[in-house]
């Protein structure tokens, strides 16, 4: 079973998101802000790692810096959801080594796609 940290400080997006990666059969850990998703690498090594850019304590980008030095998110696939269509920032989001940016409102299928598409190619590279 594939683990996704899903780390959004919008409850309506933690709601929906982690109903439908659940029923996808994805073990979904969840934290509200980016403070917490911090603590929460600490649990378990994650394939996945799905965060917001505008948090309240610890923003998205330092969550993207912190993520590649933690040894159970190393590894992980990332992907950004955001409100923000500012070239600039997506653009620095890619150079942090994420996988995808996708903008709110979210198309859950096209969402679900998305990672199902990426956790299977991280799968092939292992």
């Amino acid at each position: 079973m594939k683990n996704i940290l899903l780390i959004d400080d919008d409850e309506i997006i933690q709601l929906v998101l982690t109903k439908v990666l659940r029923e996808e059969g994805f073990r979904v850990e969840l934290a509200q802000n980016g403070q917490e998703g911090i603590v929460k690498m600490n649990l378990i090594p994650y394939d996945l790692v799905i965060t917001d850019i505008m948090m309240p304590y610890v923003n998205g980008f330092e969550i993207m810096n912190r993520l590649k030095q933690h040894p159970n998110t190393a590894n992980a696939s990332v992907i950004v959801i955001s409100s923000i269509t500012h070239e600039a920032t997506i653009m620095d989001s890619f150079k942090l080594g994420i996988d995808e940016y996708v903008r709110k409102p979210i198309m859950v299928a096209d969402f679900v796609s998305k990672v199902k598409n990426i956790l299977s190619r991280s799968r092939d590279e292992n």
